[in-house]
């Protein structure tokens, strides 16, 4: 690994989106309808379509020779530096929902900001990406809208999700030492900026959503730092399996 803060927040960007991936993409073949289960199979896709262009850009500024597929399948688990909130289990159908519009509630406005970064690699992935973004943000909110605000079990389910998932939120838009030094050269966002648009946004849903933002919770922390929960470590063994048993294999 290395210190240069641009490679780091890359390996974060990029950390995200393949996390994420993975875990949507576990539905594929087990989701409620059909519908249902191609839009997930497409949302996984796109977001480890994304996860190569980060991981990618991430190998460049190190300079080591490691490909994108090096990164993914061959760092150790204190090596990742995705959120929390990426790598938490699927449990049912409304789960998966809402951290997937908990997570596009950010990443969205975060990609939209990042296509005037100061760092014109930076900028291209962003504007690469954003357009895939705003699907999953546009289709997720419309599904918490219509759950949170359907029956009496759909609502049920979809609070309980936001009771459980709201601790992990506040990471995406805490800012530490590698948001604060990228801020300030203008290759980040000022993440307050972000905040303040998340929170306004999710807050709009919610409300329509009928459903109700927890108070006074715990924000846990430590993704972007390479602390990960046990389940991240369930899912890492899985993910990286082939690549770890046979090593360099390939088709």
């Amino acid at each position: 690994m290395t210190d240069n803060p641009t490679f780091e927040f890359a390996v974060r960007m990029g950390d995200n989106c393949l996390i994420l991936g993975q875990r949507v993409s576990a539905w594929c073949g087990h989701a409620p309808i059909l519908e249902e289960d191609i839009a997930l199979a497409n949302t996984a896709l796109d977001l480890i379509g994304q996860t190569k262009l980060w991981l990618g850009f991430a190998g460049e500024i190190e300079g080591k020779g490691r490909s994108a597929d090096d990164l993914a399948f061959l760092r150790d688990g204190r090596e990742f530096k995705n959120g929390l909130l990426v790598e938490q289990p699927n449990h049912d159908f409304g789960h998966t929902l809402m951290r997937q519009f908990l997570f596009d509630a950010w990443h969205h406005p975060m990609l939209t900001a990042l296509k005037a970064s100061s760092d014109t690699r930076i900028a291209e992935i962003a504007e690469k990406s954003v357009k895939e973004a705003a699907y999953h943000l546009d289709r997720s909110t419309d599904l918490v809208i219509r759950l949170g605000d359907g029956s009496e079990e759909s609502h049920r389910r979809m609070q309980d999700s936001l009771d459980t998932l709201w601790q992990y939120t506040g990471e995406l838009v805490t800012p530490d030492a590698i948001d604060s030094t990228l801020g300030e050269q203008k290759v980040t966002p000022d993440l307050s900026v972000l905040k303040a648009q998340y929170s306004d946004y999710i807050i709009s849903v919610f409300d329509e959503a009928t459903l109700t933002i927890p108070t006074n919770a715990y924000m846990q922390k430590g993704g972007k730092t390479g602390l990960h929960s046990e389940a991240f470590g369930l899912l890492l063994a899985e993910m990286q399996h082939l690549q770890r048993a046979y090593p360099g294999v390939s088709w």
